[in-house]
């Protein structure tokens, strides 16, 4: 997309170059993000009151959350749980408002 008028653009950040599938070393970093307990969750009250209303009375309180899974090009397990910690607390979670665990599968 061309820069506007008066607006310079910007570099994109560049990617680390890919190896082939044969030879990367993928480690799947999986964040799971939920609301904090204390914090309204209308998307779960919403999800339980249809539940409810498709009659499922055994549905009581629902927390909605979002499951992210990272591909990352790591040998280190412990190397890889500590990036994608970083990469939660600095975007994929509001840690105001949301916690989040992350595990990591070979």
């Amino acid at each position: 997309m061309p820069a506007k008028a008066g607006i310079p653009s910007l570099p994109r950040p560049r990617s680390p170059p890919r190896l082939p599938a044969h030879e990367s070393p993928l480690m799947k970093a999986i964040v799971t993000v939920m609301l904090k307990n204390g914090v309204l969750d209308p998307q779960g009250k919403a999800i339980g009151q249809a539940l409810n209303n498709l009659g499922y009375a055994q549905v009581g309180e629902v927390r909605a959350g979002k499951i992210i899974e990272l591909e990352l090009t790591e040998t280190d397990p412990a190397a890889a749980k500590a990036a994608a910690e970083e990469m939660a607390k600095k975007l994929l979670a509001n840690t105001v408002i949301e916690s989040f665990k992350v595990e990591i599968a070979a």
